[in-house]
């Protein structure tokens, strides 16, 4: 039957229509490996490095400025699992990156030399581990401008929960302890003189403290609860007061000026329209001062304080039309700049721009073999959830049919404390282009949008956030644009729990659900987090459930799809890594059981070498075939059939153990 009906879709897309649809773009070109991205200018302009295959992964390479991209040479020889980001040292002499083992988020940092020969029987220079920690995560805090051959990491090799500050010389691998941490420290913030200034600390209630960090002791200069957000962002051109982001007392994040020395705060700015949080600030490395400061409204708001680089980003969007504009890595004196161009039709385009002369190099396109006119324009909506609260969401429907009657994709993002932005996305370009409209909706609890709209999240995961998330689909039903019984639900981690508690708690909306890397018990979601997630452990409990009293752990299990598995109707697929270190491949275990259990089918997908999210290319393809197939079949979009069979081998459906499912009732901990 199912084979009969997706005939019978397929047919009915090659009617009188199919010639205004766009051309059907290789899932290879969004999934596949980045053939060039990711372009930074050495601090002295001299080399400007990129990503790019070099023997099928993604590895970094070199070129002199002025020489073509023809005379670029790899760098680094990375042979199984991509880089996934990089930079310079201070003095350009080393290029560094981070890597992790099979997606376990054990990260440690690398360090090469691109002036080193070869080693021997190779085409790079070598590559040194310079943290070299078995089984620990490393976090970098800070390269000081005045001593370029050092790093400030923080290693958890002593204790998992909280990582010791050490002093690391690149050159070397040598690291010094500067810090113990046994004082429950998140963060440790430098001034433009390298000297450690102030510590983060999260106190046991969740609260967050700044600390001036004194010669042998810590002292309290600011704080905001458990519901506010505070951190530092830079210190003044003195290195006497420092900047935050904080929301205390109001309900949009802003921008203040705080004394160490005193305590006393002053305001600097908030939202000139009094709708979003502050979402980030530019500083000049030559001034210290502040070059803008930036609002993510349906796009980018950009408040420019320096009056030549004002000057600049007109000159500039004088050149690149209605593309966003990011700028990247630059040479110390801040003359060369790399610029991002991007939009929701455009992946990407990189140029090279010297301030001085006012030129503006294009250097490569990113994907280039994406054909952009087939791609389709990403708008910004807002509509009213059950309770009346305003939703903003971006819609992008398919080009080439009218937007009337026509499949739908729901992809809610991941964090859940993260929000969607306007740009070029991979995966709604991707279903755009198979014929089906993708809603992105900024539920409640979705970051940037104020204080009282992040906390109406709090212990309403499967309840008011996915009323959000219904009431989207509610809404484009009543417009016409989307046909009630071709409404389908897919996601990333939190993504993945909307998907599932989609199916399960409202189980006449959706005909198809794909989750990936989702949670399906929260209980035991929360027993199983990382221990360098202590930091943040108290908050979760806020915005979740606390499995520590029986009210949250009630709460918890009512959330929790897998206790309403016998509700699922629509067809399943569950996409997992077997290392994930935040939602635990048991999570997936237990729904696909459950729901297999109850006569739901079920495709499980899982791939043995990745973690939270699939850095490989080969096992995206292998997902996003396996995906594509399955939800053309219930929802009737376009399918590209054919896959490479070394592809189609990166994942595998697998058995899963009864003895995996735990119910409600359960205590935390108890797998």
């Amino acid at each position: 039957m199912r084979t009969l009906r997706y005939a019978l879709l397929m047919l009915a897309l090659c009617g009188s229509g199919r010639a205004a649809l766009p051309p059907l773009i290789d899932r290879e070109a969004f999934f596949g490996e980045v053939q060039i991205a990711d372009a930074q200018i050495s601090p002295d302009g001299r080399y400007l490095s990129f990503v790019k295959p070099y023997q099928g992964v993604r590895n970094i390479w070199v070129k002199k400025t002025t020489e073509p991209f023809s005379a670029a040479k790899p760098v680094s020889a990375e042979t199984h699992r991509p880089i996934p980001g990089y930079f310079w040292s201070r003095d350009g002499r080393y290029l560094l990156y981070v890597q992790d083992h099979d997606g376990d988020e054990n990260f440690n940092v690398y360090a090469i030399d691109p002036a080193d020969p070869p080693a021997s029987g190779r085409e790079v220079p070598p590559t040194r581990n310079i943290t070299d920690a078995k089984g620990a995560r490393a976090e970098i805090y800070e390269l000081p401008r005045n001593e370029p051959d050092i790093m400030f990491v923080g290693l958890n090799d002593r204790d998992k929960a909280w990582h010791d500050l050490y002093r690391v010389r690149i050159s070397t691998g040598e690291r010094t302890l500067i810090r113990k941490n046994t004082e429950r420290i998140a963060g440790w913030t430098f001034d433009h003189q390298g000297r450690l200034r102030l510590a983060l600390r999260t106190t046991d209630a969740g609260d967050t403290e700044i600390l001036r960090v004194d010669q042998d002791a810590f002292a309290r200069i600011y704080s905001c609860d458990i519901t506010e957000e505070c951190w530092p962002v830079g210190f003044d051109p003195d290195n006497r007061l420092v900047y935050l982001h904080a929301n205390k007392g109001v309900n949009l994040a802003a921008l203040v000026l705080l004394d160490p020395a005193s305590g006393a705060v002053s305001p600097v700015e908030s939202d000139p329209l009094q709708r979003d949080d502050l979402s980030g600030v530019l500083f000049s490395e030559v001034t210290d001062r502040p070059i803008a400061t930036l609002y993510q409204d349906d796009r980018v708001r950009i408040y420019w304080k320096d009056a030549k680089f004002a000057a600049d980003y007109r000159w500039l969007k004088a050149r690149c039309g209605d593309a966003e504009l990011a700028f990247g890595a630059h040479t110390r004196d801040e003359n060369l700049f790399v610029v991002f161009a991007h939009g929701d039709v455009e992946p990407g385009k990189t140029y090279l721009f010297d301030r001085t002369r006012r030129t503006l190099q294009l250097q490569f396109q990113e994907r280039e073999e994406i054909p952009r006119a087939a791609l389709a324009p990403m708008q910004s909506i807002r509509y009213k959830s059950v309770d009346g609260t305003e939703i903003q969401a971006y819609l992008t429907l398919p080009k080439g049919v009218p937007p009337k009657e026509l499949p739908l994709i729901v992809w809610p993002h991941g964090g859940p404390w993260a929000r969607d932005t306007w740009g070029f996305r991979r995966e709604p370009q991707f279903f755009a282009n198979r014929g089906y409209a993708v809603l992105q909706p900024n539920f409640r609890a979705s970051t940037g949008f104020g204080k009282a709209f992040l906390n109406a999240g709090n212990g309403q995961w499967g309840r008011r956030m996915q009323e959000d998330v219904t009431a989207g689909v509610h809404y484009l039903i009543a417009q016409g644009t989307v046909d009630p019984k071709r409404v389908g639900i897919a996601g990333i981690s939190y993504g993945g729990y909307a998907t599932l508690a989609g199916v399960a708690f409202t189980p006449d909306v959706y005909a198809a659900a794909v989750s990936i890397v989702g949670p399906s018990n929260l209980n035991t979601l929360l027993a199983a987090i990382p221990p360098y997630w202590e930091s943040f452990r108290r908050i979760m409990y806020l915005r979740m459930g606390d499995p520590g009293t029986p009210e949250g752990r009630k709460l918890l299990s009512e959330e929790s799809p897998l206790n309403s598995a016998t509700r699922i109707r629509a067809p399943l697929m569950v996409v997992q890594g077997a290392n994930d270190p935040r939602v635990n491949k048991r999570e997936s275990d237990q729904i696909v059981i459950a729901a297999r259990d109850h006569g739901v089918p079920v495709e499980y997908l899982v791939a043995p070498d990745e973690g939270h999210g699939f850095a490989r290319p080969v096992n995206n393809l292998a997902m996003v075939s396996e995906m594509e197939k399955f939800l053309a079949a219930h929802l009737g979009g376009r399918y590209q059939q054919s896959m490479p069979p070394e592809v189609a081998a990166r994942v595998r459906e697998i058995t899963v153990d009864p003895k995996s499912v735990v119910l409600a009732g359960n205590p935390p901990g108890q797998l």
